[in-house]
């Protein structure tokens, strides 16, 4: 791979991870609502469901939903009814009567699946290895096989993206952490988490691009 265009790919992989996006949004409603451990956790799901994406890549299996483009319909449809589920999720925790913060309480094995199906989800993150690695594929006798330069890349992104994430996310949850002790914060915070992820599955079901 040429050094030019992997450092012209790790720019462009931080422009993109640092620009506010569903994933951030998820990562940030959990981490409000949970504190800076389920961030924290919520970026390691979404890196992993960005990891079966390079391996899809590699593999090619985005060609093969680029040749049945009515393959994402059923992906955004299946992103956004969990979406709506855990927007349901999150407001009927906020009108508990428990004592007990239903986010922290949540099982981290259980947030970090919810994180991963949610990128796997996300017809978005399919069109982006379709489009934007392409362009960083090195050509010539001496360049490496593409799978394997899918798969490096994916790396490096996956890499970028945990970095940035992981940082939004612990810096998201102490923040929340100061807060999660007043039961009517606590509330606001799991109702505010509510809405983005309702948000998040309008915009999704509607975004038809």
């Amino acid at each position: 791979m040429e050094p030019a265009l992997v450092a012209a790919f790790v720019v462009a992989a931080f422009l993109l991870s640092v620009a506010p996006g569903p994933d951030m949004l998820f990562i940030v409603a959990n981490a409000a609502a949970g504190g800076r451990r389920a961030g924290l956790v919520s970026a390691v799901g979404m890196s992993t469901g960005l990891a079966v994406h390079t391996v899809a890549a590699a593999l090619g299996l985005s060609a093969l939903i680029a040749a049945a483009p009515e393959a994402l319909v059923v992906v955004r449809a299946v992103g956004a009814v969990f979406l709506v589920y855990l927007a349901v999720t999150s407001w009927r925790d906020s009108t508990s009567g428990h004592e007990a913060t239903p986010a922290r309480k949540r099982s981290l094995r259980r947030l970090y699946a919810m994180a991963t199906l949610t990128n796997l989800a996300n017809p978005k993150v399919v069109l982006f290895y379709l489009a934007f690695l392409p362009q960083f594929l090195s050509h010539g006798p001496h360049a490496w096989p593409v799978p394997a330069q899918l798969l490096a890349l994916g790396a490096v992104f996956i890499v970028v993206g945990l970095s940035v994430d992981g940082t939004v996310g612990v810096t998201a949850g102490s923040l929340a952490d100061k807060v999660l002790g007043r039961r009517a914060v606590r509330r606001r915070l799991q109702r505010a988490s509510s809405m983005v992820f309702g948000g998040l599955a309008v915009r999704l079901a509607l975004d038809t691009r």
